[in-house]
């Protein structure tokens, strides 16, 4: 009875930081709307050619940082009321880490200029005939990097005033590897065992990793890729960190369960603002951020292998995207009328409500069943 009561009481703080964070939320969101539209943090065509969609001329002007509203409100609630060492203040600064990044690529997408970078066929020509035989070692030397910064550019969703796709990764990849060093060097060798549904569990050393790195990394950027459609990645989200929370709260994970409620709660509000027609939108601020929370937490309970389930449509979305570019350099010829997937059904005639209402039950069916197997 004593254990039955601790996880009651445990279920009711958990409940009661999702309220609170709703109502704070709530309160602050006219003040957030103002600050966006005083400061012209709206969404601009230039730099997004899905706006010349017919269905979505109407989205041209909207705030699009309204994720701040989620993480501010989390990373307020969880420092004041849930810090703990050990399971919180990683979470949240990887959070905050990854939407920073986030940010400054929505304000330089508003008001920065465009950059430029060589094309690869530009760097091996000044390799063969620049003047300067110090500049062609030069280049000769940074060629992987050129590779890279190109070969990543396949990525861009648009021309590029924010941060480029090579300078996210690299970004991305330290707030995964201060996961991962969290994780291996400061949890403790329990904390370096898999969780293998039906199985239990296997060490697999220092290889847990690159995993971590991966899975954040991965996890970020697909939430990213699904912020396309009005409610879409916030219904989704709080699916998501719904099941995050029982789970947590099934474990026994206390900071972890108040943290999930504390996100459930935020996205409640943010979600209510942006259901079409949308208030604001999340923007990179917000999917970043939140993208990275939710591979943490889920890793955090050794759920990471069940990633591909309680974050499924966002890994759909984001394949969908990877299928596409695969198709048109290796195929020469698209797969989908357009990446993400979202936009494949939108071109194909449906409407966004239907598109996301149905997004939502599938992504539902998928994350329950994830919940289901994360119990064996």
């Amino acid at each position: 009875m004593i254990i039955q009561s601790e996880s009651l009481q445990m279920l009711r703080q958990a409940i009661f930081f999702g309220l609170v964070s709703c109502v704070l939320a709530f309160l602050w969101a006219p003040v957030l709307t103002k600050i966006m539209y005083k400061y012209k943090l709206t969404r601009r065509s230039e730099f997004d050619q899905t706006l010349a969609m017919v269905d979505r001329k109407n989205k041209v002007g909207v705030p699009m940082m309204g994720g701040l509203l989620v993480i501010i409100t989390v990373a307020v609630i969880t420092m004041l009321f849930n810090w703990e060492r050990k399971f919180t203040w990683v979470p949240i600064g990887v959070m905050l880490l990854s939407a920073l990044l986030g940010g400054i690529d929505d304000v330089l997408n508003i008001y920065g200029h465009t950059r430029r970078s060589r094309k690869l066929k530009q760097i091996l020509s000044l390799i063969r005939v620049h003047k300067d035989w110090k500049m062609r070692v030069w280049y000769i030397i940074t060629l992987p990097w050129s590779l890279f910064k190109r070969t990543s550019a396949w990525l861009s969703r648009h021309p590029g005033k924010g941060i480029h796709v090579h300078e996210k990764l690299l970004l991305q990849f330290t707030a995964g590897a201060i996961t991962a060093w969290w994780i291996y060097f400061k949890l403790g060798a329990s904390w370096r065992e898999i969780h293998l549904p039906f199985d239990g569990f296997i060490n697999i050393g220092w290889w847990i990793i690159p995993l971590i790195i991966f899975f954040v990394m991965f996890t970020a950027n697909a939430v990213n890729v699904a912020d396309g459609m009005d409610g879409l990645a916030g219904g989704s989200l709080i699916i998501t960190f719904t099941a995050l929370t029982l789970l947590s709260w099934i474990e026994g994970f206390k900071e972890i369960a108040f943290l999930n409620a504390t996100t459930v709660g935020a996205l409640i509000t943010y979600t209510y603002f942006n259901i079409k027609p949308a208030r604001f939108q999340m923007g990179d601020v917000g999917s970043l951020g939140l993208g990275s929370l939710l591979a943490i937490n889920a890793i955090v309970m050794n759920q990471m292998l069940l990633l591909p389930l309680f974050a499924f449509i966002f890994y759909a979305e984001i394949l969908s995207v990877i299928i596409q570019i695969l198709g048109r350099h290796l195929l020469g010829k698209r797969i989908f009328k357009m990446a993400p997937i979202h936009y494949h059904f939108e071109l194909f005639g449906w409407k966004e409500e239907k598109i996301v209402m149905r997004f939502w039950l599938i992504h539902a069916i998928f994350v329950v069943f994830g919940l289901w197997v994360s119990l064996y």
